[in-house]
């Protein structure tokens, strides 16, 4: 069984990350992120899912 289309998930970041702790600013530069409303379409894995959600009240998931 071949996976050609990997899932994706599209991910924009709401909320500054000044006066936030620096492991949740390395985490939003982690998945490239680091200016206000920028968006990312990222592969959708578990280490993903997780780094999203240590900063869920900075980002959204864009449907």
């Amino acid at each position: 069984m071949t996976d050609t289309a990997k899932k994706t998930i599209t991910v924009q970041q709401i909320r500054s990350a000044i006066r936030r702790p620096e492991i949740q600013t390395k985490t939003l530069k982690g998945l490239g992120l680091n200016k206000l409303n920028r968006t990312r379409t990222l592969e959708d894995t578990p280490s993903v899912r997780g780094m999203i959600a240590k900063v869920q009240h900075l980002v959204r998931i864009v449907e």
